[in-house]
């Protein structure tokens, strides 16, 4: 299923060989670390950025709404970003939100959610579910329309996927498609996590410390809000799409769960892109700006206007 590797992406790996490994660094030098390698926020230009909090379950949720170019109101994406639920925030994944609302032509609300390990699970789930509703009833005040996905990429993937589980099964906020990016979906050991442990961009070690960080307790490892793949029944799901890398270790749970939802009766889109690892999705600028990258949006965005337009 894996080639080689993309000349880009294996020199951006060699590049990341320099730096200290995020379990070296715990949770506040990984954060700042992630911050210092992230390109400045702005770029690509779209209609309009503000940032907001709305109120939370324990306080004020945090997020930032993309306003694409032309007139509204459009549907709106809530989007989750990655960071095995300890790092990443706003700024970090101001890129892709960017991206996503200039290909899809989409408003994208993007959430800072509770990190662990000072909020471990549930926190980030609360607030992932919070901040939709939210956007479900105050579409207006974001520029939307009233229809709505949830996308994430890695943890952030997790997040969406669990939203729409929870959506499902409280009858609202009514969700009309998930965009899951190499997402968290089970701790299951599968071939591709072994394979690919060492050397691809999310080691081992580092996965078992964001794992560690964010799940308190062994009685949770059963709950599908922390692993979606353990639900017992996935139908009745919004329609997905599922992106896989070919070099990333998460790569089979993420092809088993998209199997896993078209059994169920969904339509879903699965694309693996066999020469990426985790987190291509974000390589957007100079001197990594991937074609595969920008090829994910726009797949993304055709899904997002086939499921809004249905």
């Amino acid at each position: 299923m894996s080639g080689e590797l993309h000349p880009l992406v294996a020199e951006s790996l060699e590049r990341r060989e320099e730096l200290p490994a995020l379990n070296e660094l715990g949770p506040q030098g990984a954060r700042e670390q992630l911050r210092s390698i992230t390109a400045d926020p702005g770029e690509p230009p779209v209609g309009a950025v503000s940032d907001r909090t709305i109120p939370g379950p324990t306080g004020e949720i945090p997020m930032r709404v993309y306003r694409p170019e032309g007139d509204g109101p459009v549907p709106t994406v809530v989007y989750f970003h990655g960071g095995g639920w300890v790092v990443g925030d706003l700024d970090t994944h101001d890129r892709p939100c960017r991206e996503l609302c200039r290909t899809a032509g989409a408003v994208v609300v993007s959430v800072d959610y509770r990190l662990a390990p000072e909020h471990p699970f549930p926190a980030g789930v609360e607030d992932a579910y919070a901040a939709t509703e939210w956007v479900a009833e105050h579409a207006e005040a974001v520029g939307g329309d009233g229809r709505l996905a949830v996308a994430g990429d890695s943890a952030g993937g997790n997040l969406a996927a669990v939203v729409s589980l929870m959506a499902r099964d409280n009858d609202e906020p009514t969700i009309g498609h998930q965009v899951l990016l190499y997402p968290v979906i089970d701790d299951d050991v599968y071939d591709s996590t072994v394979e690919f442990s060492e050397g691809y961009g999310l080691d081992g070690s580092v996965g078992a410390w964001f794992d560690e960080c964010y799940v308190p307790s062994e009685v949770h490892r059963a709950n599908p809000l922390l692993y979606p793949m353990k639900a017992c029944d996935h139908a009745g799901l919004p329609p997905a799409t599922v992106i896989t890398a070919g070099f990333d270790p998460l790569r089979d749970q993420g092809l088993a769960y998209a199997d896993r939802l078209a059994e169920a009766g969904l339509s879903v889109t699965q694309e693996n892109f066999p020469d990426m690892i985790h987190g291509f999705a974000s390589m957007l600028q100079e001197p990594f700006d991937l074609d595969a990258a920008h090829d994910a949006y726009d797949l993304i965005a055709e899904d997002l206007e086939a499921s809004f337009s249905g």
